[in-house]
Order: structure tokens, then sequence, then C-alpha cells
């Protein structure tokens, strides 16, 4: 998957993100980016793969952030199989240990 998407417009795209230093640019930035519903995806997608590490069920999960089971096992896909990408997030965030609402300020 990484080669279908690696490219100079995609390597200068998290060159940018990776530029952002504090909440607030990136919320400049994401808000001029995507539109709301692709941010509360990707923000869905990070916070299930938190519930995901923390061994929750899939109705919780999709009880509380309204994923579909699809994206649900998708997501969990990932965390087992993919890339390392939610892990090494969730891992470095700390998120596994704090509930995942603490990211709604």
């Amino acid at each position: 998957m990484l080669e279908k998407i690696r490219n100079d417009r995609t390597d200068q795209l998290f060159r940018a993100i990776l530029e952002l230093q504090t909440i607030e640019e990136c919320y400049a930035f994401f808000d001029d980016l995507c539109t709301i519903g692709e941010v509360q995806s990707l923000s869905q997608r990070l916070d299930v793969a938190v519930m995901l590490k923390k061994k929750q069920t899939y109705d919780t999960i999709q009880t509380e952030t309204g994923a579909s089971t699809a994206t649900i096992s998708r997501i969990r896909r990932c965390v087992d199989y993919g890339s390392g990408g939610y892990n090494l997030i969730v891992d470095r965030l700390g998120e596994s240990d704090q509930p995942s609402s603490e990211t709604n300020e």
C-alpha cells in the first residue's frame, strides 16, 4: 500500500504536517485542507484503533464511535497486520492507557 501513495505530492503533504507545531496550527491547517467530515472520519479511525488496543469489543466501539463494523474490522486488520502506523502513534501518544475522550478539548 505504501508504494501506491508514495510520490512527491504525498511527501510534500507529510512534510507539511511534520512542520505543524501546535494543536491550533493543526486545526487551522486541517480546516483548510479537509472537510469537517474528512477530519471527523480520520479522528474516528484513530479512536477506533485506540479502543481496539484497549481490547474493547466491537459493540462498545460501534456504540461509542459510531463506526461501522466494516470500518472497525478494517482498522483491526491494520492494527494487527498493517504497516504499523496505528500502533506506533497509539503507543507514542500513550493512548492505550488513557480515555479516548481526552483528545476532545
